[in-house]
């Protein structure tokens, strides 16, 4: 006897697995993995709240 299967949760799944299958090529495509991104997307927040940290004056002190 054959499973019962919902169509509307079936078509939704393969929906989801399209999509996930046309932003893992796309992915591929621009060269850089998800989490290559988000690591330079840190490192670039970190290199910023470390300039500012190191700012001998603030952007109000510097119209005297």
């Amino acid at each position: 006897m054959a499973d019962i299967v919902n169509l509307r949760q079936f078509r939704k799944r393969k929906l989801r697995e399209e999509k996930a299958d046309t932003a893992n090529t796309a992915r591929a495509q621009s060269g850089r993995t998800k989490a290559e991104k988000t690591r330079a997307l840190k490192e670039t927040e970190l290199q910023s709240r470390q300039l500012d940290g190191a700012r001998l004056r603030s952007s109000d002190e510097t119209s005297d």
